[in-house]
Parts: structure tokens; sequence; C-alpha cells
């Protein structure tokens, strides 16, 4: 028999760094929080960023562009694909003053808020469940503390 072809068997401590590594351990937490967010975020048709940014333009009438984007720490670009998206299902509206661009709320994004608020306090308790809300609130507040550490 021709073993050329066969690799070695895998040394289990060979993929033992993935679990000190912060990219890896970050992105796998992402993936599952997205998945949890997504569950509940799905009985609104939105996706949570989607939901999320309607929540903010709920909020803040006539916020503009420049700080909805800083809010939701996404590019300007990708927040014009975002808010294009949410136009074209008429729960916001654009308005030009001068330079500046502002993002309103239409009466249908206003009267989604309940089931965003819902679909977010849902997503909370889904996590609280498995966390506790003791360790949820502190890994929230560690990961945005590290996350102002690292984007100076």
């Amino acid at each position: 028999m021709d073993n050329r072809n066969e690799r070695p068997a895998a040394d289990p401590a060979d993929d033992a760094f993935l679990r000190t590594c912060l990219f890896f351990n970050a992105n796998r937490l992402s993936r599952a929080v997205t998945k949890i967010a997504e569950e509940q975020f799905a009985k609104t048709g939105l996706s949570p960023m989607y939901g999320y940014l309607v929540r903010i333009v709920n909020i803040m009438p006539g916020i503009t562009q420049k700080l909805l984007a800083e809010k939701l720490y996404i590019t300007p670009s990708t927040l014009t694909r975002f808010i294009d998206k949410l136009e074209t299902k008429q729960l916001v509206e654009r308005k030009v003053s001068g330079k500046t661009v502002l993002v309103y709320p239409t009466e249908k994004g206003l009267a989604l808020e309940p089931e965003i608020r819902a679909a977010s306090r849902e997503f909370k308790a889904k996590y609280e469940e498995v966390l506790g809300s003791e360790m949820a609130a502190l890994l929230s507040e560690e990961m945005e503390k590290t996350s102002g550490l690292l984007e100076k």
C-alpha cells in the first residue's frame, strides 16, 4: 500500500493556540451571538443591524448619517447601503440639508418599533439565560472597553 499521500495524525496540541487567540475567539463569539440575534430579529423581517439602525433613527429623528455611522461603528459607505435598503422597505427616509444628510423614520418604521424592542429584549433574555445577567453585563462592559482600546 502506498502511503505517500496520507498525512500524519495531527497532534491535538497543534491547535491549542486557538483557545488563546483573540482573533479566533472574537470571531467565534461573534458567530454565536449573531446566530441568537438573527433568530430573535427574524420576527421583525430585519437583520439585527437593520433593526438597531431603525431603532436609533426612531429615537433620534433627523440624525445625521455621520453620527449614525459612528453610533453603529460602521463605515459611511456601509451605512449608505443599509439606508438604501431601509428606504426601499419604506422604514426610513433621507433629507438633504445643505451638505448634511439627515435620516428620519417613516410611519412604517415607527410602527415597527415595538417589534424591534421586543426582539431586542428577547435577544438579551436568550443570552442572559445562557451566561447569566451578571456575566452578560460584565462581558459587554469589558468588550466595550477592549474595543475602545484597540481602536486607538
